[in-house]
C-alpha cells in the first residue's frame, strides 16, 4: 500500500490540528479552568495520536498519547496547573510539530524526547485529591442541573476540498492566459465589431464571462491573513519567556484576505517585527509597574483595508525608540554625516532603522541586536510592490506598518511611453501627473530637481533609468509623481498612455536579475510590456 498519500492527509491534518491546540493553551493561559479550551486540547492530541498509530509513527503516538493523558487529569481536575504545567504543554506541542516536519521532510518520524515524555509522565499524576472532589462535586451538578453547564454549538463551516498548490497555480496560469488572449482579441476585432452588430454582441458577453472568470481566480488566490498571524500570539508567548516579559497579543482584522503569494512572503517580514516588539518594546514587569503601565505588556496586530491595499500595523506600548541613540548610531555607522544628522525630523530618524546593520538594541542577545532584518523586511515590502512606515513615541510605543497590495495578479497601472517602448507602473504608486516647462527643471552635475508644491523634488528620467534611448526633449515634460522611501520623486516620460487593467505574468528567468522590473503582461497587439518598480528605479 502507497502510504504516500495518507502521510500528506496526516501531515495538513496534524498541521490544523497544531492550530487548534496552540489557540487553545493561549486561551488557558489566560483562563485556566476555561473547560471548551480543555477539551480542545485533548481531542486534538487524541486525533494525532489515532493518526499517527494508523501510519505507524510509534515516537509521535507516544508523544500524543502522554499529552492526552496529561489533558484527561486536567479534565478530571476541571482547570490547568500553574504556569510550570502550561509551559510543559506549550513544549509538547514544539516537540511534536517537529517531528511531523521532520516525516514531510524524510517520511521517517524521529524518536521522542526522553526528557520529554518522563516529564510528562511525571507530571501526569500531579493533581491534588481536592481538586478532584471538586471537579466530581461539579460534574454530578451539572447533570443534576444541565442549564448550569450550557454548550454552545459553532456554526458548521462550509464544505471545503483540499487542492494540490501546483495544480491550482497552474490553473490560475491558464485564466491568465485567457485574460491576456482575449485582449488581444479585443484589440483585433474592434474595427470589425464596429461594423458588425453581432460580432459586438458576441465579443461583450465574452468580456462578462472572462471578467466572471477572472473575479473567481483572484477569490482563489486569496487567504485570509489568519493564515500567518494566528502563530503569532505563541510566538510572541516564547520571545517573552526568553527576554523575562509577559505580553499578551491581540489580533484585529485577521479575516481580510491577501493574494496567496504575497501571504507567503509576509510571513517572515511579520514575525521579525513581532520580535522587535516584543524584545525591544516591552519592559520588564517590574519597570512597567514603576512607570504606571500594566505589568503585562501589549502587542496589538490590526489589518485595514484601504482601496486595492491593506495596512497591517504591529503597535506595542512598551518603551519606544530612543531617536537620540539611533541618530547617533547612524551617525558611528556612517549611515548618516554629522552635519546632517541635526536636522532630519522624528520621522527620518524613525525610518533609519532600516539601514543595514543599524540595530536599536542596547545589546545583542540570542534574540536580536545584530542589526540584521529591518533591511530585510523594507526589501521584502518593497519587491511585493508595498511600503513599510514605523512611527515611535518615547516611554509610549512603537507602531510599524507595513502597506501591501491586496493581489499581486491583476493591477491597474498607468501606461507611460520611454523612446520606442512602453512601460507600467502601478497606479496605486501615483500621486498625481504634471506637465511641466522643460526649461523650468534645474540641473546639478547628473541630479535633476523641480519646484513643486514649494518642496524641491529630485526628477527621475526614466529612459536613463531602464537603459532606454530617449528623444529630444520637448517644451513640456511629463513628470510622475510617486514616493519612494517616505520622500517623493519625478519620474520623468516622453509620453503618457493612459491607464489599463492588466494581468501580471512573472519576469522570464533571464531577467530576474533586474530588479526594476516586477512583472511582465502582454498587450493587446501581442507586444510585451514591463511592469516597473519604483522603489528599484530609484
Amino acid at each position: 500500500m502507497d502510504l504516500a498519500k495518507y502521510r500528506t492527509i496526516f501531515i495538513e491534518e496534524s498541521t490544523e490540528h497544531f492550530a487548534e491546540i496552540s489557540r487553545a493553551l493561549l486561551e488557558l493561559e489566560k483562563d485556566p479552568q476555561r473547560a471548551p479550551a480543555i477539551d480542545v486540547v485533548f481531542r486534538m492530541a487524541h486525533s494525532i495520536k489515532g493518526m499517527a498509530a494508523s501510519l505507524g509513527y510509534d515516537s509521535i503516538t507516544l508523544l500524543a498519547h502522554k499529552l492526552e493523558d496529561q489533558m484527561q487529569v486536567i479534565r478530571e481536575a476541571g482547570r490547568i496547573g500553574p504556569g510550570d504545567e502550561l509551559s510543559l504543554l506549550f513544549r509538547g506541542l514544539t516537540a511534536l510539530e517537529g517531528m511531523v516536519a521532520a516525516v514531510s521532510e524524510t517520511g521517517e518520524a524521529p524518536p521522542a524526547e526522553p526528557g520529554l515524555i518522563a516529564a510528562l509522565a511525571t507530571c501526569t499524576g500531579s493533581v491534588p485529591a481536592h481538586e478532584k472532589k471538586k471537579t466530581e462535586s461539579l460534574v454530578a451538578a451539572g447533570r443534576a442541573n444541565p442549564v448550569a453547564s450550557p454548550r454552545l454549538e459553532a456554526p458548521r463551516p462550509p464544505p471545503t476540498v483540499r487542492v494540490n498548490t501546483r495544480t491550482l497555480d497552474r490553473f490560475l496560469s491558464t485564466v491568465g492566459e485567457v485574460i491576456l488572449n482575449t485582449s488581444q482579441m479585443r484589440t483585433v476585432s474592434q474595427a470589425e465589431a464596429s461594423q458588425n452588430t453581432g460580432l459586438a454582441e458576441g465579443l461583450d458577453r465574452m468580456d462578462r464571462v472572462v471578467g466572471e472568470l477572472q473575479r473567481r481566480a483572484l477569490e482563489l488566490r486569496t487567504t485570509p491573513l489568519l493564515r500567518i498571524l494566528e502563530p503569532l500570539p505563541r510566538a510572541a508567548r516564547e520571545v517573552a519567556e526568553q527576554a523575562g516579559v509577559r505580553v499578551e497579543v491581540q489580533l484585529r482584522g485577521a479575516e481580510l484576505e491577501l493574494d496567496r503569494s504575497i501571504l507567503d512572503r509576509l510571513s517572515d517580514p511579520m514575525v521579525h517585527l513581532l520580535r522587535n516588539a516584543v524584545d525591544h518594546g516591552i519592559e520588564p514587569p517590574a519597570e512597567r509597574k514603576a512607570k504606571g503601565k500594566p505589568v503585562v505588556g501589549r502587542v496589538v496586530i490590526e489589518a485595514r483595508r484601504e482601496k486595492d491595499s491593506i495596512r497591517i500595523s504591529i503597535s506595542d506600548d512598551g518603551a519606544g525608540i530612543d531617536l537620540d541613540a539611533v541618530r547617533r548610531r547612524a551617525v558611528d555607522a556612517g549611515v548618516l554625516h554629522a552635519d546632517l544628522a541635526a536636522d532630519l525630523t522624528p520621522e527620518q530618524i524613525a525610518s533609519l532603522v532600516f539601514s543595514p546593520g543599524l540595530s536599536t538594541a542596547s545589546e545583542v542577545s540570542e534574540i536580536s541586536g545584530r542589526g540584521v532584518g529591518m533591511d530585510a523586511v523594507r526589501a521584502t515590502l518593497e519587491s511585493l510592490g508595498g511600503s513599510v512606515e514605523i512611527a515611535t513615541e518615547w516611554g509610549r510605543g512603537t507602531t510599524t506598518t507595513l502597506v501591501v497590495p491586496i493581489t499581486a495578479a491583476v493591477q491597474r497601472v498607468l501606461l507611460l511611453g520611454v523612446g520606442a517602448e512602453t512601460v507600467a507602473i502601478p497606479i496605486a504608486k501615483v500621486e498625481r501627473i504634471e506637465e511641466f516647462p522643460t526649461d523650468s527643471i534645474e540641473h546639478s552635475g547628473t541630479d535633476a530637481f523641480v519646484l513643486l508644491d514649494d518642496e524641491l523634488v529630485p526628477v527621475l528620467d526614466l529612459g536613463a533609468r531602464i537603459a532606454q534611448p530617449s528623444a529630444a526633449p520637448g517644451k513640456l515634460t511629463h513628470l510622475v509623481l510617486t514616493e519612494v522611501r517616505g520622500e517623493r520623486v519625478a519620474l520623468s516620460a516622453e509620453r503618457v498612455a493612459g491607464q489599463q487593467q492588466i494581468y501580471v505574468k512573472p519576469v522570464p528567468e533571464l531577467l530576474r536579475g533586474v530588479r526594476a522590473l516586477s512583472g511582465l503582461t502582454i498587450l493587446g497587439d501581442g507586444r510585451p510590456m514591463f511592469l516597473l518598480d519604483p522603489n528599484q528605479i530609484a
